[in-house]
Protein backbone atom coordinates (compact mmCIF):
# COMPACT_ATOMS: atom_id res chain seq x y z
CA UNK A 1 0.00 0.00 0.00
CA UNK A 2 1.53 3.26 -1.11
CA UNK A 3 1.27 6.12 1.36
CA UNK A 4 0.69 8.51 -1.54
CA UNK A 5 -2.25 6.52 -2.90
CA UNK A 6 -4.88 8.96 -1.66
CA UNK A 7 -4.39 12.11 0.33
CA UNK A 8 -5.52 11.53 3.93
CA UNK A 9 -6.20 7.82 3.28
CA UNK A 10 -2.65 6.52 2.87
CA UNK A 11 -0.46 4.47 5.16
CA UNK A 12 0.20 7.23 7.72
CA UNK A 13 -3.50 8.02 8.21
CA UNK A 14 -4.35 4.35 8.63
CA UNK A 15 -1.49 3.81 11.09
CA UNK A 16 -2.71 6.76 13.17
CA UNK A 17 -6.19 5.24 13.27
CA UNK A 18 -4.75 1.84 14.30
CA UNK A 19 -2.75 3.54 17.04
CA UNK A 20 -5.98 5.01 18.42
CA UNK A 21 -7.48 1.52 18.56
CA UNK A 22 -4.35 0.16 20.27
CA UNK A 23 -4.50 2.89 22.91
CA UNK A 24 -8.12 2.14 23.79
CA UNK A 25 -7.40 -1.61 23.86
CA UNK A 26 -4.50 -1.08 26.28
CA UNK A 27 -6.63 1.16 28.50
CA UNK A 28 -9.43 -1.43 28.46
CA UNK A 29 -6.99 -4.13 29.53
CA UNK A 30 -5.96 -1.99 32.51
CA UNK A 31 -9.58 -1.39 33.55
CA UNK A 32 -10.44 -5.10 33.37
CA UNK A 33 -7.32 -5.85 35.41
CA UNK A 34 -8.59 -3.52 38.15
CA UNK A 35 -6.92 -0.17 37.39
CA UNK A 36 -8.90 3.08 37.14
CA UNK A 37 -9.27 4.45 33.59
CA UNK A 38 -6.87 7.16 32.51
CA UNK A 39 -7.85 10.56 33.88
CA UNK A 40 -10.60 9.12 36.11
CA UNK A 41 -11.32 11.05 39.31
CA UNK A 42 -14.50 9.16 40.19
CA UNK A 43 -14.22 8.26 43.89
CA UNK A 44 -16.26 5.10 43.28
CA UNK A 45 -13.49 3.63 41.09
CA UNK A 46 -10.88 4.26 43.79
CA UNK A 47 -12.90 2.91 46.68
CA UNK A 48 -11.77 -0.62 47.41
CA UNK A 49 -13.87 -1.13 50.56
CA UNK A 50 -16.73 -2.75 48.64
CA UNK A 51 -15.41 -5.16 45.98
CA UNK A 52 -18.83 -5.57 44.33
CA UNK A 53 -19.30 -1.79 44.05
CA UNK A 54 -15.79 -1.46 42.62
CA UNK A 55 -16.33 -4.28 40.13
CA UNK A 56 -19.69 -2.84 39.05
CA UNK A 57 -18.03 0.53 38.37
CA UNK A 58 -15.15 -1.13 36.50
CA UNK A 59 -17.66 -2.89 34.25
CA UNK A 60 -19.27 0.46 33.43
CA UNK A 61 -15.84 1.97 32.74
CA UNK A 62 -15.09 -0.99 30.49
CA UNK A 63 -18.33 -0.52 28.56
CA UNK A 64 -17.50 3.15 28.05
CA UNK A 65 -14.09 2.21 26.68
CA UNK A 66 -15.60 -0.51 24.46
CA UNK A 67 -17.86 2.12 22.89
CA UNK A 68 -14.83 4.31 22.12
CA UNK A 69 -12.88 1.30 20.89
CA UNK A 70 -15.70 0.35 18.51
CA UNK A 71 -15.79 3.92 17.16
CA UNK A 72 -12.01 3.96 16.61
CA UNK A 73 -12.22 0.55 14.90
CA UNK A 74 -14.92 1.92 12.60
CA UNK A 75 -12.58 4.80 11.70
CA UNK A 76 -9.88 2.28 10.74
CA UNK A 77 -12.41 0.46 8.54
CA UNK A 78 -13.41 3.74 6.89
CA UNK A 79 -9.80 4.64 6.11
CA UNK A 80 -9.02 1.15 4.81
CA UNK A 81 -12.09 1.13 2.56
CA UNK A 82 -11.40 4.64 1.26
CA UNK A 83 -7.70 3.80 0.80
CA UNK A 84 -8.52 0.68 -1.22
CA UNK A 85 -11.02 2.52 -3.41
CA UNK A 86 -8.61 5.39 -3.98
CA UNK A 87 -5.70 3.10 -4.83
CA UNK A 88 -7.79 1.09 -7.33
CA UNK A 89 -8.99 4.32 -8.94
CA UNK A 90 -5.38 5.53 -9.23
CA UNK A 91 -4.44 2.31 -11.05
CA UNK A 92 -7.20 2.79 -13.62
CA UNK A 93 -6.44 4.27 -17.03
CA UNK A 94 -7.61 7.93 -16.92
CA UNK A 95 -8.80 7.60 -20.53
CA UNK A 96 -11.02 4.59 -19.78
CA UNK A 97 -14.57 4.87 -21.01
CA UNK A 98 -17.62 5.36 -18.83
CA UNK A 99 -18.59 1.70 -19.10
CA UNK A 100 -15.15 0.60 -17.92
CA UNK A 101 -15.25 3.02 -14.96
CA UNK A 102 -18.70 1.81 -13.91
CA UNK A 103 -17.53 -1.80 -14.13
CA UNK A 104 -14.50 -1.04 -11.97
CA UNK A 105 -16.70 0.60 -9.33
CA UNK A 106 -18.93 -2.48 -9.26
CA UNK A 107 -15.82 -4.65 -8.87
CA UNK A 108 -14.64 -2.61 -5.87
CA UNK A 109 -18.06 -2.92 -4.20
CA UNK A 110 -18.12 -6.67 -4.84
CA UNK A 111 -14.64 -7.25 -3.41
CA UNK A 112 -15.29 -5.19 -0.27
CA UNK A 113 -18.52 -7.15 0.22
CA UNK A 114 -16.68 -10.48 -0.09
CA UNK A 115 -13.86 -9.47 2.28
CA UNK A 116 -16.29 -8.27 4.98
CA UNK A 117 -18.85 -11.03 4.31
CA UNK A 118 -21.68 -8.52 3.81
CA UNK A 119 -24.13 -7.83 1.00
CA UNK A 120 -23.18 -5.61 -1.91
CA UNK A 121 -25.79 -3.04 -0.94
CA UNK A 122 -24.21 -2.74 2.53
CA UNK A 123 -20.75 -2.60 0.95
CA UNK A 124 -21.87 0.17 -1.39
CA UNK A 125 -23.27 2.16 1.53
CA UNK A 126 -19.99 1.70 3.43
CA UNK A 127 -17.98 2.93 0.44
CA UNK A 128 -20.26 5.95 0.12
CA UNK A 129 -19.95 6.79 3.82
CA UNK A 130 -16.16 6.33 3.68
CA UNK A 131 -15.91 8.69 0.71
CA UNK A 132 -18.06 11.33 2.44
CA UNK A 133 -16.10 11.14 5.71
CA UNK A 134 -12.67 11.29 4.08
CA UNK A 135 -13.53 13.98 1.53
CA UNK A 136 -16.10 16.37 3.04
CA UNK A 137 -16.47 15.48 6.74
CA UNK A 138 -12.91 15.40 8.12
CA UNK A 139 -13.86 16.61 11.61
CA UNK A 140 -16.48 13.87 11.95
CA UNK A 141 -13.89 11.27 10.94
CA UNK A 142 -11.39 12.67 13.46
CA UNK A 143 -14.05 12.52 16.20
CA UNK A 144 -14.86 8.93 15.21
CA UNK A 145 -11.18 8.01 15.36
CA UNK A 146 -10.88 9.69 18.77
CA UNK A 147 -13.74 7.55 20.03
CA UNK A 148 -15.90 10.54 20.91
CA UNK A 149 -18.57 9.90 18.26
CA UNK A 150 -20.08 6.47 17.55
CA UNK A 151 -20.20 4.92 14.09
CA UNK A 152 -24.01 5.12 14.13
CA UNK A 153 -23.89 8.87 14.86
CA UNK A 154 -21.23 9.42 12.21
CA UNK A 155 -23.59 7.71 9.74
CA UNK A 156 -26.37 10.11 10.77
CA UNK A 157 -24.15 13.08 9.89
CA UNK A 158 -23.24 11.45 6.56
CA UNK A 159 -26.89 10.78 5.72
CA UNK A 160 -28.15 14.24 6.63
CA UNK A 161 -25.42 16.09 4.72
CA UNK A 162 -26.19 14.21 1.50
CA UNK A 163 -27.26 16.72 -1.11
CA UNK A 164 -25.95 19.76 0.77
CA UNK A 165 -23.35 22.07 -0.75
CA UNK A 166 -19.85 22.17 0.85
CA UNK A 167 -20.60 25.30 2.91
CA UNK A 168 -23.82 23.91 4.39
CA UNK A 169 -22.12 20.56 5.02
CA UNK A 170 -19.29 22.23 6.94
CA UNK A 171 -21.76 24.28 9.01
CA UNK A 172 -23.80 21.21 9.97
CA UNK A 173 -20.68 19.24 10.85
CA UNK A 174 -19.27 22.05 13.00
CA UNK A 175 -22.57 22.62 14.80
CA UNK A 176 -23.12 19.02 15.88
CA UNK A 177 -19.49 18.34 16.75
CA UNK A 178 -19.44 21.42 19.00
CA UNK A 179 -16.91 23.28 16.86
CA UNK A 180 -18.95 26.42 16.21
CA UNK A 181 -19.90 29.25 18.58
CA UNK A 182 -22.87 27.45 20.17
CA UNK A 183 -23.18 27.51 24.00
CA UNK A 184 -22.20 23.82 24.14
CA UNK A 185 -19.02 24.30 22.11
CA UNK A 186 -15.90 22.81 23.75
CA UNK A 187 -12.52 24.48 24.05
CA UNK A 188 -11.30 25.62 20.64
CA UNK A 189 -9.41 22.93 18.75
CA UNK A 190 -10.90 20.08 20.78
CA UNK A 191 -13.02 17.31 19.25
CA UNK A 192 -12.75 14.98 22.24
CA UNK A 193 -16.21 15.97 23.53
CA UNK A 194 -17.83 15.33 20.16
CA UNK A 195 -20.51 17.95 20.81
CA UNK A 196 -24.11 16.80 20.52
CA UNK A 197 -22.99 14.01 18.18
CA UNK A 198 -21.07 12.48 21.09
CA UNK A 199 -23.89 12.81 23.61
CA UNK A 200 -27.14 11.80 21.92
CA UNK A 201 -28.45 8.36 21.01
CA UNK A 202 -28.56 7.83 17.21
CA UNK A 203 -32.36 8.17 16.88
CA UNK A 204 -32.37 11.40 18.91
CA UNK A 205 -29.38 12.80 17.02
CA UNK A 206 -31.00 12.05 13.65
CA UNK A 207 -34.12 13.94 14.66
CA UNK A 208 -32.14 16.94 15.90
CA UNK A 209 -29.83 17.00 12.87
CA UNK A 210 -32.79 16.75 10.51
CA UNK A 211 -34.53 19.61 12.30
CA UNK A 212 -31.42 21.81 12.10
CA UNK A 213 -30.96 20.85 8.43
CA UNK A 214 -34.53 21.91 7.65
CA UNK A 215 -33.93 25.37 9.14
CA UNK A 216 -30.58 25.92 7.43
CA UNK A 217 -31.07 24.17 4.10
CA UNK A 218 -30.00 26.46 1.24
CA UNK A 219 -33.28 25.72 -0.55
CA UNK A 220 -36.44 27.19 1.01
CA UNK A 221 -38.54 24.76 3.05
CA UNK A 222 -41.60 26.15 1.25
CA UNK A 223 -40.24 24.94 -2.10
CA UNK A 224 -39.25 21.55 -0.73
CA UNK A 225 -42.60 21.16 1.03
CA UNK A 226 -44.52 21.94 -2.17
CA UNK A 227 -42.49 19.27 -3.95
CA UNK A 228 -43.24 16.80 -1.17
CA UNK A 229 -46.98 17.57 -1.20
CA UNK A 230 -47.08 16.80 -4.92
CA UNK A 231 -45.61 13.36 -4.14
CA UNK A 232 -48.00 12.44 -1.28
CA UNK A 233 -49.15 8.84 -1.49
CA UNK A 234 -50.27 5.65 0.23
CA UNK A 235 -48.11 2.53 0.03
CA UNK A 236 -48.77 -1.12 0.76
CA UNK A 237 -46.12 -3.76 1.55
CA UNK A 238 -46.89 -7.44 2.24
CA UNK A 239 -45.01 -8.92 5.21
CA UNK A 240 -44.46 -12.26 6.92
CA UNK A 241 -47.00 -14.33 8.88
CA UNK A 242 -49.98 -13.12 6.88
CA UNK A 243 -49.41 -9.46 7.82
CA UNK A 244 -48.86 -6.30 5.82
CA UNK A 245 -47.95 -2.62 6.15
CA UNK A 246 -49.98 0.44 5.09
CA UNK A 247 -48.08 3.75 4.97
CA UNK A 248 -49.29 7.28 4.25
CA UNK A 249 -46.93 10.07 3.21
CA UNK A 250 -48.77 13.27 4.15
CA UNK A 251 -48.10 16.91 5.06
CA UNK A 252 -46.57 16.90 8.53
CA UNK A 253 -49.44 18.60 10.36
CA UNK A 254 -51.96 16.08 9.02
CA UNK A 255 -49.77 13.07 9.79
CA UNK A 256 -48.96 14.41 13.25
CA UNK A 257 -52.61 15.14 14.05
CA UNK A 258 -53.72 11.71 12.82
CA UNK A 259 -51.11 9.97 14.98
CA UNK A 260 -51.93 12.01 18.08
CA UNK A 261 -55.69 11.59 17.66
CA UNK A 262 -55.38 7.83 17.16
CA UNK A 263 -53.14 7.56 20.22
CA UNK A 264 -55.54 9.63 22.33
CA UNK A 265 -58.49 7.46 21.28
CA UNK A 266 -56.50 4.33 22.11
CA UNK A 267 -55.55 5.72 25.53
CA UNK A 268 -59.22 6.42 26.24
CA UNK A 269 -60.13 2.79 25.49
CA UNK A 270 -57.53 1.36 27.84
CA UNK A 271 -58.78 -0.04 31.13
CA UNK A 272 -58.89 -3.13 33.34
CA UNK A 273 -61.39 -4.83 31.00
CA UNK A 274 -59.47 -4.03 27.78
CA UNK A 275 -56.95 -6.80 26.95
CA UNK A 276 -55.46 -5.10 23.90
CA UNK A 277 -52.17 -3.19 24.14
CA UNK A 278 -51.85 0.45 23.12
CA UNK A 279 -50.20 -0.56 19.84
CA UNK A 280 -52.98 -3.06 19.07
CA UNK A 281 -55.67 -0.48 19.87
CA UNK A 282 -54.06 2.09 17.57
CA UNK A 283 -53.84 -0.46 14.74
CA UNK A 284 -57.50 -1.40 15.20
CA UNK A 285 -58.63 2.23 15.30
CA UNK A 286 -56.67 3.06 12.14
CA UNK A 287 -58.00 0.03 10.28
CA UNK A 288 -61.58 0.83 11.33
CA UNK A 289 -61.21 4.42 10.13
CA UNK A 290 -59.86 3.34 6.72
CA UNK A 291 -62.35 0.52 6.19
CA UNK A 292 -65.43 2.30 7.56
CA UNK A 293 -68.01 4.30 5.62
CA UNK A 294 -66.91 7.52 3.96
CA UNK A 295 -63.82 8.28 1.95
CA UNK A 296 -62.83 11.56 3.53
CA UNK A 297 -62.94 13.27 0.11
CA UNK A 298 -65.34 16.15 -0.39
CA UNK A 299 -68.31 15.36 -2.70
CA UNK A 300 -67.49 16.02 -6.33
CA UNK A 301 -63.75 16.20 -5.71
CA UNK A 302 -61.36 13.85 -7.43
CA UNK A 303 -59.92 11.31 -4.98
CA UNK A 304 -56.77 12.72 -3.42
CA UNK A 305 -56.88 15.98 -5.36
CA UNK A 306 -57.97 19.47 -4.50
CA UNK A 307 -57.86 22.76 -6.33
CA UNK A 308 -54.97 23.09 -8.77
CA UNK A 309 -53.80 19.57 -7.98
CA UNK A 310 -53.31 20.28 -4.27
CA UNK A 311 -54.39 18.02 -1.40
CA UNK A 312 -58.07 17.28 -0.92
CA UNK A 313 -59.86 19.39 1.67
CA UNK A 314 -58.85 17.94 5.03
CA UNK A 315 -60.29 19.45 8.21
CA UNK A 316 -57.84 21.47 10.28
CA UNK A 317 -56.35 19.26 13.00
CA UNK A 318 -58.23 19.44 16.27
CA UNK A 319 -56.69 19.31 19.71
CA UNK A 320 -53.29 17.67 20.29
CA UNK A 321 -51.34 19.71 17.71
CA UNK A 322 -49.07 22.36 19.22
CA UNK A 323 -47.32 24.79 16.87
CA UNK A 324 -44.65 27.33 17.78
CA UNK A 325 -44.30 30.02 15.14
CA UNK A 326 -42.23 33.22 15.24
CA UNK A 327 -44.47 36.28 15.20
CA UNK A 328 -42.89 37.83 12.10
CA UNK A 329 -43.34 34.53 10.29
CA UNK A 330 -46.97 34.35 11.40
CA UNK A 331 -47.53 37.84 9.98
CA UNK A 332 -46.06 36.74 6.65
CA UNK A 333 -43.07 39.09 6.92
CA UNK A 334 -40.51 36.24 6.93
CA UNK A 335 -40.57 32.60 5.81
CA UNK A 336 -38.84 31.27 8.92
CA UNK A 337 -40.10 27.72 9.62
CA UNK A 338 -42.50 27.03 12.47
CA UNK A 339 -42.05 24.03 14.79
CA UNK A 340 -44.69 21.30 15.01
CA UNK A 341 -44.60 19.47 18.34
CA UNK A 342 -43.61 15.85 17.75
CA UNK A 343 -42.28 16.53 14.25
CA UNK A 344 -39.92 19.50 13.93
CA UNK A 345 -39.68 22.40 11.45
CA UNK A 346 -42.61 22.91 9.05
CA UNK A 347 -43.25 25.67 6.47
CA UNK A 348 -44.51 28.97 7.82
CA UNK A 349 -47.43 28.75 5.39
CA UNK A 350 -48.60 25.59 7.16
CA UNK A 351 -48.59 27.35 10.54
CA UNK A 352 -50.46 30.35 9.08
CA UNK A 353 -53.04 27.95 7.65
CA UNK A 354 -53.55 26.33 11.06
CA UNK A 355 -54.18 29.74 12.61
CA UNK A 356 -56.47 30.89 9.79
CA UNK A 357 -58.49 27.65 9.99
CA UNK A 358 -58.97 28.15 13.71
CA UNK A 359 -57.21 24.97 14.85
CA UNK A 360 -58.43 24.64 18.42
CA UNK A 361 -55.08 23.42 19.67
CA UNK A 362 -52.99 26.30 18.34
CA UNK A 363 -51.51 28.10 21.35
CA UNK A 364 -50.03 31.56 20.89
CA UNK A 365 -46.36 31.22 21.91
CA UNK A 366 -44.12 34.24 22.31
CA UNK A 367 -40.44 33.36 22.01
CA UNK A 368 -37.51 35.32 23.36
CA UNK A 369 -36.20 37.45 20.45
CA UNK A 370 -32.65 37.04 21.76
CA UNK A 371 -32.42 33.25 21.58
CA UNK A 372 -35.78 31.90 20.40
CA UNK A 373 -36.58 30.10 23.68
CA UNK A 374 -40.09 30.26 25.20
CA UNK A 375 -40.37 32.80 27.99
CA UNK A 376 -40.75 31.76 31.63
CA UNK A 377 -44.17 31.52 33.29
CA UNK A 378 -44.17 31.85 37.10
CA UNK A 379 -46.58 29.83 39.27
CA UNK A 380 -46.93 29.51 43.05
CA UNK A 381 -49.46 26.69 43.44
CA UNK A 382 -48.83 22.96 43.73
CA UNK A 383 -51.29 22.17 40.94
CA UNK A 384 -49.59 22.61 37.57
CA UNK A 385 -51.71 24.88 35.31
CA UNK A 386 -52.43 23.91 31.70
CA UNK A 387 -50.36 26.83 30.38
CA UNK A 388 -47.30 25.63 32.33
CA UNK A 389 -47.79 22.11 31.02
CA UNK A 390 -47.71 23.53 27.50
CA UNK A 391 -44.46 25.36 28.35
CA UNK A 392 -42.99 22.00 29.40
CA UNK A 393 -43.97 20.52 26.04
CA UNK A 394 -42.24 23.41 24.30
CA UNK A 395 -39.11 23.25 26.44
CA UNK A 396 -38.59 19.49 26.55
CA UNK A 397 -40.30 18.23 23.40
CA UNK A 398 -40.22 14.67 24.80
CA UNK A 399 -39.35 12.75 27.96
CA UNK A 400 -36.15 14.44 29.27
CA UNK A 401 -34.45 11.19 30.28
CA UNK A 402 -31.32 10.67 28.10
CA UNK A 403 -32.10 8.66 24.97
CA UNK A 404 -35.86 8.44 25.59
CA UNK A 405 -38.03 9.42 22.61
CA UNK A 406 -41.45 9.19 24.25
CA UNK A 407 -43.61 11.98 22.86
CA UNK A 408 -44.68 14.81 25.14
CA UNK A 409 -48.40 14.02 24.88
CA UNK A 410 -47.88 10.75 26.79
CA UNK A 411 -45.74 12.24 29.53
CA UNK A 412 -46.53 13.35 33.08
CA UNK A 413 -45.57 16.75 34.51
CA UNK A 414 -43.67 16.19 37.74
CA UNK A 415 -41.90 18.25 40.41
CA UNK A 416 -38.15 17.60 40.29
CA UNK A 417 -37.76 18.56 43.94
CA UNK A 418 -40.88 17.28 45.68
CA UNK A 419 -43.40 19.88 46.83
CA UNK A 420 -43.32 18.61 50.42
CA UNK A 421 -39.52 19.05 50.42
CA UNK A 422 -39.76 22.72 49.43
CA UNK A 423 -40.00 22.37 45.67
CA UNK A 424 -41.88 25.07 43.75
CA UNK A 425 -44.28 24.80 40.82
CA UNK A 426 -42.12 26.81 38.44
CA UNK A 427 -40.70 25.83 35.08
CA UNK A 428 -37.24 25.36 36.63
CA UNK A 429 -38.53 22.67 39.00
CA UNK A 430 -40.68 20.74 36.54
CA UNK A 431 -40.07 17.96 34.06
CA UNK A 432 -42.39 15.90 31.88
CA UNK A 433 -41.28 12.30 32.34
CA UNK A 434 -42.77 9.39 30.47
CA UNK A 435 -44.61 6.89 32.73
CA UNK A 436 -41.65 4.49 32.72
CA UNK A 437 -39.03 7.03 33.81
CA UNK A 438 -41.50 8.70 36.19
CA UNK A 439 -41.80 5.38 38.04
CA UNK A 440 -38.03 4.89 37.91
CA UNK A 441 -37.43 8.33 39.47
CA UNK A 442 -39.54 7.43 42.50
CA UNK A 443 -38.46 3.79 42.80
CA UNK A 444 -34.70 3.90 42.22
CA UNK A 445 -31.59 5.91 42.92
CA UNK A 446 -31.80 8.05 39.75
CA UNK A 447 -32.10 11.73 40.65
CA UNK A 448 -32.82 14.73 38.37
CA UNK A 449 -30.68 17.85 38.41
CA UNK A 450 -32.28 21.33 38.31
CA UNK A 451 -33.77 22.53 35.01
CA UNK A 452 -33.86 26.04 33.54
CA UNK A 453 -36.37 27.99 31.49
CA UNK A 454 -34.99 26.57 28.23
CA UNK A 455 -33.18 23.39 29.30
CA UNK A 456 -34.67 20.19 30.76
CA UNK A 457 -33.16 18.53 33.84
CA UNK A 458 -30.08 16.31 33.71
CA UNK A 459 -29.74 13.07 35.67
CA UNK A 460 -27.44 11.49 38.27
CA UNK A 461 -27.33 7.68 38.19
CA UNK A 462 -27.08 5.40 41.24
CA UNK A 463 -23.36 4.96 40.44
CA UNK A 464 -22.83 8.73 40.71
CA UNK A 465 -22.38 9.45 37.00
CA UNK A 466 -24.02 12.58 35.58
CA UNK A 467 -25.86 12.53 32.25
CA UNK A 468 -27.15 15.56 30.36
CA UNK A 469 -30.64 15.68 28.87
CA UNK A 470 -31.22 16.67 25.29
CA UNK A 471 -32.28 20.31 24.97
CA UNK A 472 -34.13 22.08 22.19
CA UNK A 473 -32.01 23.73 19.52
CA UNK A 474 -33.47 27.23 19.97
CA UNK A 475 -32.32 29.92 17.56
CA UNK A 476 -33.01 33.66 17.44
CA UNK A 477 -36.05 34.45 15.25
CA UNK A 478 -35.46 35.96 11.81
CA UNK A 479 -36.26 39.66 11.49
CA UNK A 480 -37.82 41.01 8.28
CA UNK A 481 -35.15 42.52 6.09
CA UNK A 482 -35.09 46.30 6.47
CA UNK A 483 -38.07 46.38 8.86
CA UNK A 484 -36.21 47.64 11.91
CA UNK A 485 -33.22 49.04 10.12
CA UNK A 486 -30.90 48.06 12.94
CA UNK A 487 -32.48 50.59 15.30
CA UNK A 488 -33.44 49.84 18.91
CA UNK A 489 -37.13 48.99 19.20
CA UNK A 490 -39.14 51.94 20.50
CA UNK A 491 -39.86 51.46 24.19
CA UNK A 492 -37.37 48.57 24.51
CA UNK A 493 -35.70 50.06 27.57
CA UNK A 494 -38.93 50.46 29.57
CA UNK A 495 -39.50 48.04 32.40
CA UNK A 496 -42.66 45.95 32.71
CA UNK A 497 -43.85 48.30 35.43
CA UNK A 498 -43.94 51.16 32.91
CA UNK A 499 -46.29 49.63 30.34
CA UNK A 500 -48.65 52.20 28.81
CA UNK A 501 -52.32 52.28 29.76
CA UNK A 502 -54.84 50.65 27.44
CA UNK A 503 -52.69 47.61 26.69
CA UNK A 504 -54.91 44.57 25.87
CA UNK A 505 -55.49 42.17 28.78
CA UNK A 506 -53.05 39.28 28.86
CA UNK A 507 -50.48 40.89 26.57
CA UNK A 508 -46.84 40.74 27.56
CA UNK A 509 -44.35 43.56 27.42
CA UNK A 510 -42.52 42.03 24.47
CA UNK A 511 -45.77 41.75 22.50
CA UNK A 512 -46.44 45.43 23.13
CA UNK A 513 -42.93 46.32 21.92
CA UNK A 514 -43.47 44.22 18.80
CA UNK A 515 -46.75 45.98 17.96
CA UNK A 516 -45.10 49.37 18.55
CA UNK A 517 -42.32 48.47 16.10
CA UNK A 518 -44.85 47.51 13.41
CA UNK A 519 -47.10 50.55 13.86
Amino acid sequence: MDGTATQGNGRDAILAAVASVSGFAAELTGVVAGASPAGSDDPCTRDGHDPFRRFADECLDGLELIARLEAATAAVKVRLVAGHAGAVAALENPDAGQRRVAGQQMAVVAEVACVLTIGERAAGALLGAAHALTSSLPAALDALQAGSVSWQNAQVIVDETTGLDPVATARLEAHFLGLDDTPDAPVAGSVVAGGMAGELAPARLRRKVRSWRERHHPESIEIRHARGVAQRRMEYAPDRDGMGWISLWLPAHQANAAWNRTRALARALQGPDEPRTLAQLMADIGAAALLGAGSGVAPGAAPGAGAAGGPAEVPAPGAQVLVTVPVFSLLGLTDEPAVLDGHGPVPASMARQLVADGAASFFRVLVDPRDGAPLEIGRRNYRIPAATRRWLRLRDGKCPFPGCSNASLDNEADHLLAWYRGGTTGIRNLGQLCPKHHRMKHASGWEPTPASKDRPPGWISPSGRTYSSESQDWEPPHLPRGLLGGRVLHGEERSEGQLPAGMPAGWSYLEHVLVESLS
